[in-house]
């Protein structure tokens, strides 16, 4: 085999190699998840986070009343990190200063009959690079870095690419919404036109209609 073959194979090897470390997930532990919040119910989710880790919690309404939830995360003591009442959006970041299981929950009691789909993104520590430092003896070549550069671009395009597919899921519920109020709202001035064109018939015709009267002779 010709040296260059040999060597354009290992440059191929090596390639394939850093494309899968940009496409494979690191051990950072992040939750997506997005889910229905019935009327007066309270959804908690929990999760398990070493002390010194940083973790970030953000969460949106997309479909529902005024698009509002009440957000409450505590520690493992059962202590009070984070409390908002009736937020649309918003992101939270802490680090944890204990070891243990902490939680985070999503009211929706204050409603009385509409439901709420919620998305949280709940982030637990930090991605770890694509190339560890450690037993390494010289710098990033220039692909590794261009990969380093890569790896960055399309994290950012994920987050991206995320907060507009929610942004296009809260648009399509609120024309959705206002479709509807409209389509309600033609019927009914519809059915009020109909009243009161019937109502104009039958009194027009009231004025135009013979009215006999009748002469009762009485006799001596």
């Amino acid at each position: 085999m010709p040296r260059w073959a040999a060597a354009a194979g290992r440059w191929g090897w090596r390639l394939l190699a850093l494309l899968l470390l940009l496409l494979v997930p690191g051990p950072g532990g992040a939750s997506e998840i997005t889910f229905e919040l019935p009327d007066n119910a309270k959804q908690c989710f929990y999760e398990d986070i070493a002390q010194g880790t940083k973790c970030t919690l953000e969460f949106q309404v997309i479909t529902g009343g005024h698009y509002d939830v009440d957000c409450r995360l505590e520690d493992p003591d059962g202590k009070v990190l984070y409390k908002e009442m009736k937020k649309q959006y918003d992101s939270f970041t802490f680090t944890a200063s204990k070891n243990g299981t902490y939680r985070f929950c999503f009211s929706n009691e204050f409603s009385t009959f509409t439901h709420k789909t919620v998305y949280f993104d709940f982030q637990v520590g930090e991605d770890p690079p694509l190339f560890p430092s450690e037993n390494r003896v010289s710098a990033l070549t220039q692909m590794e870095s261009a990969c380093v550069s890569i790896h960055e671009a399309l994290k950012s395009v994920i987050d991206y690419q995320t907060h507009f597919r929610l942004r296009e899921a809260q648009g399509r519920s609120r024309a959705e919404d206002l479709n509807t109020r409209v389509a309600y709202w033609s019927v009914g001035e519809a059915l009020i036109l109909l009243v009161v064109s019937i109502g104009q018939v039958f009194l027009l015709k009231s004025f135009f209609s013979d009215k006999r009267t009748t002469t009762t002779r009485v006799g001596s």
